[in-house]
């Protein structure tokens, strides 16, 4: 399961002991909970955030970097902090099968991540184009209206039953 964490609740002092205590309540296994963070969550002190996801991958939990590419420092936060995935924002997936622009942006995402081991989603993906172009790219894991537009947790229930 993703959760998108703001920059709010990610610099509460007591964020880890949190997370902590909510997956020893809930007894889900660690593993399974992705956080995804914005960029917004490591301008304020990119030391102290690294240490906070270091203590939260020790537990088992994994973290993506949400809407990359939009930010300021997506380079040096790829380096600096223990993510496992990266999204790629919309605004590039929007517009990949006729701007050349967006094409080799995303292009440059996939081959970064693949030689730093990341796993990449692409989000906003609305059309069978924009799906074939990311498969083509080798981005295997996508989001968004192609798939299922946002219903309520009752109706996603329902659908997996």
């Amino acid at each position: 399961m993703s959760v998108n964490v703001s920059a709010r609740q990610f610099h509460q002092p007591d964020f880890v002991a949190t997370v902590q205590h909510s997956l020893v309540s809930s007894g889900i296994d660690p593993a399974r909970l992705k956080l995804e963070l914005t960029e917004s969550v490591v301008l304020e002190n990119v030391d102290t955030v690294a240490s906070r996801m270091r203590q939260l991958t020790a537990l088992g939990v994994s973290f993506c970097l949400d809407d990359f590419g939009t930010g300021y420092s997506s380079l040096s936060y790829l380096k600096r902090l223990p993510l496992d995935q990266v999204k790629i924002d919309q605004s590039f997936v929007r517009d990949v099968t006729v701007d050349l622009n967006d094409a080799a942006i995303v292009r440059a995402i996939m081959a970064m991540s693949r030689s730093l081991g990341l796993q990449v989603i692409a989000e906003g993906v609305e059309t069978p184009a924009q799906r074939e172009f990311l498969l083509q790219n080798e981005c295997m894991a996508y989001q968004g209206f192609l798939f299922c537009k946002p219903i309520p947790i009752e109706e996603w229930e329902r659908l997996l039953g």
